[in-house]
């Protein structure tokens, strides 16, 4: 920029301009100042939300996080090497959308008292982290589902039912009685839940006999 009294110039980049929340914009820039004023630089990052409807379009600007360096006087220069500004908590880039955009850029300019700013504004582009954690949960669910899987399968079944000295005969309830529904109206008793008593037929009476041989073999009637 030229002013009456002298210049001031300004040379910046970054190294990439996809970034999420809470990573470090690395910034590398030159200031110079042959001007006879004190000027100061500073960076900050910039929301543009853009509206439209009805062939009409709103724009508000907001400055979310910045920095600022050394004042620079008539005819110094100073530089930045690696100079970290922070992507606070802010909602990612919508581009694709023609009714609402929102965009980001980092600003980086000059004050210059009595004079209008040197601005270089580098466009953003804010993206959202969790694509690896997702991919890590589903490859742990994954895992779980074949442990599980694997436990089913060893398993193992009983070889025979249980025998018939296993069943006791008395099947009643032990436990006292639970009132199910208390009448406070009435005088009556509540109401109990009874178990009807199950008697379960004992094994069948069976006797085996050894056969017979006389000349030839035949079985023997079981009773």
């Amino acid at each position: 920029m030229f002013i009456p009294d002298g210049q001031v110039s300004l040379n910046a980049k970054i190294d990439r301009r996809g970034f999420c929340e809470g990573e470090d914009i690395c910034i590398n820039a030159k200031f110079e100042n042959t001007c006879s004023r004190i000027v100061v630089p500073k960076a900050a990052i910039i929301a543009k939300h853009t509206y439209q409807a009805n062939g009409r379009s709103k724009v508000f600007r907001q400055k979310l996080s910045s920095v600022r360096g050394n004042h620079i006087i008539s005819g110094m220069c100073d530089a930045w090497q690696g100079k970290t500004i922070r992507v606070p908590k802010i909602k990612p880039s919508m581009l694709g959308c023609n009714i609402i955009r929102v965009e980001y850029a980092l600003m980086i300019y000059v004050h210059i008292p009595g004079s209008e700013k040197l601005i270089l504004e580098l466009p953003l582009v804010i993206g959202t982290a969790g694509l690896g954690s997702r991919s890590n949960s589903v490859s742990s669910q994954e895992g779980s589902v074949s442990n599980m899987s694997q436990s089913w399968v060893s398993l193992r079944m009983p070889s025979q039912p249980p025998s018939y000295c296993d069943i006791t005969k008395d099947c009643g309830l032990d436990q006292p009685l639970t009132p199910l529904l208390d009448d406070v109206d009435c005088d009556d008793s509540p109401i109990f839940m009874n178990a009807p008593s199950f008697q379960f037929p004992s094994p069948p009476a069976y006797t085996e006999t050894e056969e017979e041989y006389n000349g030839n073999s035949r079985m023997l009637p079981v009773c």
